[in-house]
């Protein structure tokens, strides 16, 4: 069996062609490294089942030989990525979306799209359920992914009522673990990485907004299971289990055993104030629940990053631009 995985060195598409890899399949990588990494990949050098396309999927593209799945991953995904990169993040949304939508149908492949939880904006719904439609501003300096992933979706659905393309949706909750960028502006690796150097931790607002984080793992496998299924979605997949960011703050400064302060700054515009998934789907039609806790899972991820730092790698945090512009028009 045969699989393409765009953004193939990213931090979850090089997770998953590792997962690829040791389930016995034939793994075609695509990347353009605009937020992807090299060394994520680097490990595959001499991994005869796998090749690596460097290549834009916003430009039309093909895979020689027979494709039996596509996994669409390639993305901008960070906010501070996707405000950098507002246009590219369009444009790989629409463009790049459509373009491997028909390598699919060329190839009779199954089709598994990378969407997000963006998709349910500054939910006024809580938890989140697939059937809940959300809370976006189109406009406001985040539409850029949320939108693209909205477009993604629907483009996906359109190919299936038209072609009858066999397509999955998942929407992907927050994810940490080891290869999650340094510096990508995650809270997550934020709080690592400012820890380790003994910085202020950088907290947005007063603290008391909520995320639910999934270690990479269990990403992975609740990805594979919807993409071996019949299932069309959408999917959520995500840890159900919700955190204060002042909540997680507190367990990084345990873990890393530095006690830090806090530095507040005010909260971007459009940025959720509650955000968890209702798994009862994936549940139900994948069998799959999330298995490492947060402690569990940064006890992984930090030695991580320390890593990095012994190795000399210049490893810091991103903060995001904070403006009182949210619509795009003068304040």
């Amino acid at each position: 069996m045969r699989v393409l995985i765009t953004g193939a060195a990213g931090f979850l598409g090089s997770h998953l062609v590792d997962r690829f890899l040791a389930d016995g399949w034939e793994v075609v990588g695509v990347d353009n490294f605009v937020t992807g990494a090299r060394e994520n990949l680097a490990h595959l050098a001499n991994e005869a089942r796998f090749s690596l396309m460097e290549h834009d999927v916003t430009e039309p593209f093909d895979v020689e030989g027979r494709l039996d799945g596509i996994l669409h991953f390639a993305s901008p995904a960070s906010p501070v990525d996707y405000l950098e990169l507002p246009i590219e993040t369009l444009k790989v949304g629409g463009q790049g979306t459509h373009n491997v939508l028909e390598i699919a149908r060329r190839h009779g492949a199954r089709f598994l799209l990378a969407s997000t939880s963006e998709v349910y904006g500054d939910p006024k719904f809580h938890p989140q359920p697939e059937n809940y439609w959300g809370n976006v501003n189109p406009i406001g300096p985040r539409g850029v992914y949320d939108e693209a992933k909205r477009y993604a979706e629907a483009l996906t659905m359109a190919y299936r009522r038209t072609y009858g393309l066999d397509v999955g949706i998942a929407r992907i909750f927050n994810t940490y673990g080891p290869r999650v960028r340094p510096g990508d502006g995650r809270v997550v690796s934020n709080f690592i990485v400012q820890s380790l150097r003994d910085e202020a931790l950088t907290v947005y607002g007063t603290g008391a907004q909520t995320r639910s984080f999934c270690y990479v793992t269990d990403q992975i496998d609740g990805l594979c299971r919807l993409f071996g299924a019949s299932c069309v979605g959408p999917v959520n997949i995500g840890n159900p289990n919700e955190f204060t960011i002042l909540e997680l703050a507190q367990l990084v400064v345990e873990e890393t055993g530095n006690s830090l302060p806090v530095s507040y700054l005010p909260l971007p515009p459009d940025d959720p104030i509650v955000r968890c998934p209702d798994i009862s789907m994936a549940r139900l039609k994948l069998g799959w629940t999330p298995k490492i806790n947060l402690r569990m899972g940064l006890r992984k991820t930090i030695p991580y990053f320390r890593g990095l730092m012994e190795a000399g790698r210049d490893v810091r945090s991103r903060t995001l631009p904070i403006t009182g512009n949210t619509g795009g028009l003068p304040a």
